[in-house]
């Protein structure tokens, strides 16, 4: 039995000029599943998002949305998608109510379903009670989820989320995805762009992008296995001198910050030990324990990999 394909992307690429916003880049999106597009700002997330939602057409490539061609078929790509902004396309001065009649009305919902789809939303959204309130004294978490219930009034099969969950607090994060599960689990296709690297953790799929080009694509589990070296977490005091320290040893291949703790990669066991010495010698007290790598670990090391490649692709011109 195939697998129904919401979204195939073939080599798009987008250029301003001689600049390359979007490098080549090939991914598929099966139905039902929730695809993350993971990046630093300016990686070319969002001009991603914009060919596909047939709003900027590509430089050369190809990419077709639910069936449809995003170069030639934009307007039939936008009927059957809903997009959801980091800037919420809401209307301030209108309630709860009338923001989802007003997109209800712009997506043509059938006058006679009005009625039982926005108080179906009003449910899924938990905005039970808040229907009169003017959308402008809605808090973040609120409007969130305002947003979405009217990028969803038109019951599309595609969902695209720019940067969503952006300011807002952890516990509405983590319900926000819930009701993103729940619309995967009707069928519904998304994908997400996002820099919070935990938020991967409820994707199926991940593409991950860096200056314009996709540098690895694959689900969270079999990310976290691709990495070389051994990881170790290093708990200490000063966090910043023990960074400068670390950085300085030669068979330390990365370290970063995450929070007040330090990930530190090595490539054997045994370096374990001469961390704690070269520590100790500066008057620091480390507690260091080997740990999985997260998906932001992951993201370091590919940047690392793929800074390391460019260098020497250039060296190797420059013979």
């Amino acid at each position: 039995m195939s697998v129904e394909i919401s979204i195939e992307v073939h080599q798009l690429t987008r250029k301003f000029g001689d600049f390359s916003a979007v490098d080549q880049v090939s991914f598929e999106i099966p139905r039902g599943e929730i695809f993350g597009l993971l990046g630093p700002n300016g990686a070319g997330k969002t001009t991603m998002i914009r060919m596909l939602c047939g709003i900027l057409k590509p430089t050369s490539g190809e990419a077709r949305v639910m069936g449809f061609d995003v170069r030639s078929q934009p307007e039939d790509v936008k009927q059957h998608i809903g997009y959801m902004s980091q800037k919420f396309s809401l209307y301030n001065d209108l309630t709860v109510s009338e923001n989802l009649k007003f997109y209800a009305n712009l997506y043509e919902v059938p006058f006679n379903n009005i009625k039982m789809r926005l108080a179906e939303l009003i449910e899924m959204a938990g905005l039970s009670g808040r229907e009169k309130q003017l959308t402008r004294n809605l808090s973040g978490a609120w409007r969130q989820r305002l947003a979405l219930a009217c990028a969803i009034v038109h019951k599309p099969p595609m969902l695209f989320l720019d940067e969503p969950t952006a300011g807002v607090d952890p516990v509405s994060r983590r319900e926000f995805w819930e009701m993103i599960y729940t619309l995967a689990g009707q069928g519904v296709s998304v994908l997400a762009t996002t820099h919070y690297m935990d938020e991967a953790e409820f994707c199926n799929l991940i593409g991950m992008m860096y200056r314009a080009r996709m540098i690895a694509l694959a689900d969270p589990d079999t990310l976290k296995n691709t990495t070389e070296g051994i990881l170790y977490e290093v708990d200490t005091p000063n966090p910043d001198q023990t960074e400068d320290i670390l950085g300085e040893l030669s068979f330390v291949q990365d370290v970063a910050m995450h929070g007040v703790l330090l990930h530190a990669r090595v490539q054997s066991e045994s370096d374990k030990s001469q961390i704690e010495v070269a520590l100790q010698a500066h008057g620091v007290a480390p507690r260091i324990e080997r740990v999985l790598p997260s998906l932001e670990d992951v993201f370091i090391w590919l940047v690392d990999q793929e800074n390391h490649s460019q260098v020497q692709a250039k060296l190797t011109q420059g013979d």
